[in-house]
C-alpha cells in the first residue's frame, strides 16, 4: 500500500533534496506533516507529495511581477531572496529549492531587470550568476552594495576565473558557488549568509 508508506528523516531529506535544518524550520513551521516515533520524526509519503504539489504554483509566482507590495516583505519573517540568472532552468530550480525551504523569491532573467527590482524592493539575500548578457553580476552585485551596503551576496557561475572569484571576494560576497552545484550546498550556503 504505496499511500500509506512512511518516511523516516533521512529519506526525507532525500526525497527533497534539502538539510536537516530546513526540514525542522518546514515541520516547525506546519508545512510538512510529520509524526513524533520515540526520538525519530516520520512522514507520510503521501502528505510529502501533497504538500509539494501545493508549492507548485507558488514556486510560479515569483517570474511575474512582484505579487506583494513591499511593505508587506518588511513585516514578513521569512526571508525574501532575488535570484538573478541568465538561464531560465537554473532560475527556476533556485526558485523551488529556496521555496521549499521557506524563502520568499523573486526572479531576475538578467541584470537590467535585477537592478530594477534592487530599487524597488528591500531583500535579505541576492544570489547571482557573474556572467550574463547586457548588465554583468559583477555590476548588479556593486550597484546592489550602494543600495543596501549589508546585502548578503551568493554568486553562481559557470565561468569561474581568479580575476572575478578575486573581484567577488573584493565586494564582500558570502558565497562563491560554480555550476553545476547541488541543491543542499546553496541552501547551506544561503543559510549561512543569513545567519540562520
Amino acid at each position: 500500500m504505496m499511500d500509506e508508506s512512511f518516511l523516516t528523516t533521512e529519506e526525507v531529506l532525500e526525497y527533497l533534496q534539502v538539510n536537516l535544518r530546513t526540514v525542522y524550520r518546514l515541520i516547525k513551521a506546519g508545512k510538512i506533516p510529520a509524526v513524533r516515533v520515540g526520538r525519530q520524526w516520520r512522514f507520510r509519503k503521501r502528505d510529502i507529495d501533497a504538500w509539494l504539489e501545493n508549492q507548485r504554483p507558488r514556486s510560479a509566482r515569483p517570474a511575474a511581477a512582484p505579487a506583494r507590495p513591499a511593505a508587506a516583505a518588511t513585516s514578513a519573517s521569512r526571508p525574501r531572496v532575488l535570484v538573478v540568472d541568465d538561464e531560465a532552468s537554473i532560475r527556476d530550480l533556485l526558485s523551488k529549492t529556496l521555496a521549499l525551504a521557506e524563502y520568499d523569491v523573486d526572479l531576475a532573467p538578467d541584470g537590467r531587470a535585477a537592478l530594477e527590482r534592487l530599487r524597488i524592493i528591500g531583500y535579505d539575500l541576492l544570489i547571482t550568476d557573474l556572467k550574463m548578457p547586457g548588465v554583468d553580476g559583477l555590476t548588479v552585485i556593486r550597484e546592489a552594495r550602494r543600495l543596501k551596503s549589508d546585502l548578503p551576496v551568493i554568486i553562481i557561475t559557470g565561468y569561474s576565473t581568479e580575476a572575478s572569484a578575486i573581484e567577488a571576494v573584493n565586494l564582500g560576497v558570502s558565497g562563491y558557488l560554480t555550476k553545476p552545484f547541488r541543491v543542499p550546498r546553496v541552501l547551506a550556503v544561503a543559510a549561512k549568509a543569513l545567519g540562520e
